[in-house]
């Protein structure tokens, strides 16, 4: 007989929040309710750190949030989502976001990045993008979304003739060799970027906390209304009747795009097969219940499904009132699938989804931040009571924290310590 591997206290913590969390999700009771509050910047506030040190100081709020989860061993799971490159942002002149940190910003360094929501695509223009996808971002998004990247809005190839370089020259224009020069400098950046994050999350793993995620994507109607077609836009093409068919076909190729990139969970041995979707516009009030089948859900279940036949959960992540879609979330095989909900009575989502998807989210990060700790004790209990019985559940808050009261985190980790257990 072979030696029998001696794992470490670390290993072995790791190894129990993975199966204390997946037994919850398989809609069964675990030891205890699982914990995985969504900690964002708060971890760097409360450290010496600030957001903008996510984007320009990698080491500084790397060590934050190793500090945050040595303090916080009540935690299940790691929340650090890594870095994101400042300088890289810069070099490409991003439009659709403005973020902490970046020269002559007016958003604080304690705050995140903030969305400005621009029409990188007009109506118009459905049915070039639809055509050739990608050479509509090569020549027409690109240039709009990267203010220093507009090199590209010229490369047309003509394969007429090809007995020569001469297919190339679009390629090597002064306009195209100075975006491409520009590229390598963001490449670059965003591999140290991305390096630090490896460093650190695995750095945090080896504390014994597990990655709540390993993979994100976004619910294909989201992706044209978030980087296309802006909020208003999506809302003005729902009305005409020519638009909603090119938003289906839309929404349909941007879900066999995303399931091509998922394709690598055939292959990687992961700890964790989890994947997050962050729902922005399908709250209830923003479409019908019929445009939400249509245009929103059928195109995001056929994404789940595909991870679900590829053994990985969908975490989805809904944002706002999504009380009269409840129902709607039913339509999903039994334990395989996530649902964190902001603004909903989780009694009634406890009953509709109880025996069907794990339940988690509801905790108010405002109450939290400005409320008193003896309202934090009797919401997270609240939460508890209604939602804990019978497994399937999830402790959460209702958003992303950057800020609360150290007391009030406190109080509501010392409640759940108390009350959290089956």
């Amino acid at each position: 007989m072979g030696e029998q591997t001696v794992l470490t206290p670390e290993q072995e913590a790791y190894n129990q929040r993975v199966q204390r969390v997946e037994t919850a999700i398989a809609l069964k009771e675990p030891d205890r309710v699982p914990v995985v509050p969504f900690i964002a910047s708060y971890a760097q506030r409360a450290y010496g750190s600030c957001y903008a040190d996510l984007y320009y100081n990698y080491e500084k709020a790397g060590d934050a949030a190793v500090q945050f989860y040595k303090d916080h061993p009540q935690m299940d799971v790691s929340m650090f989502s890594g870095f994101t490159s400042g300088r890289a942002n810069e070099l490409a002149g991003s439009q659709m976001i403005d973020w902490p940190g970046r020269p002559g910003t007016m958003v604080s360094p304690y705050s995140s990045h903030q969305v400005i929501e621009r029409e990188f695509m007009s109506p118009e223009e459905y049915p070039e993008m639809l055509g050739d996808f990608t050479g509509f971002m090569i020549r027409k998004y690109i240039p709009r979304a990267y203010k220093n990247l507009t090199g590209t809005s010229d490369i047309r190839l003509d394969p007429a003739i090809v007995l020569s370089t001469s297919l190339l020259k679009p390629l090597y224009t002064p306009q195209a060799r100075e975006t491409f020069r520009l590229l390598g400098q963001i490449g670059e950046e965003d591999a140290k970027a991305a390096e630090m994050t490896a460093q650190y999350q695995a750095k945090i793993a080896a504390m014994g906390f597990p990655p709540m995620m390993t993979g994100r994507c976004e619910a294909p109607y989201d992706i044209l209304g978030d980087y296309f077609r802006g909020t208003m836009g999506i809302f003005e093409d729902l009305l005409d009747e020519e638009t909603q068919d090119y938003v289906e076909q839309a929404c349909w190729m941007f879900a066999d795009q995303q399931i091509q990139a998922l394709q690598y969970f055939r292959n990687a041995s992961l700890p964790v097969r989890r994947v997050f979707f962050p729902l922005h516009k399908a709250m209830d009030g923003f479409m019908s219940a019929a445009q939400f089948e249509r245009f929103y859900w059928k195109p995001l279940k056929k994404i789940m499904m595909a991870l679900i036949d590829m053994d990985v959960t969908p975490y989805i992540y809904t944002e706002g009132p999504y009380n009269t879609r409840l129902e709607q979330l039913t339509d999903v095989p039994k334990g395989k699938v996530l649902y964190h909900f902001e603004t909903v009575d989780m009694k009634e989502a406890k009953r509709i989804l109880g025996d069907t998807a794990c339940i988690c989210g509801n905790l108010s990060v405002t109450e939290l931040e400005f409320g008193k700790k003896e309202t934090v004790v009797e919401e997270t209990k609240r939460l508890l009571d209604i939602c804990a019985p019978g497994g399937g559940y999830l402790f959460d808050l209702n958003g992303s924290l950057e800020n609360c009261k150290p007391e009030n985190l406190e109080a509501m980790f010392e409640t759940l310590d108390k009350y959290g257990k089956y």
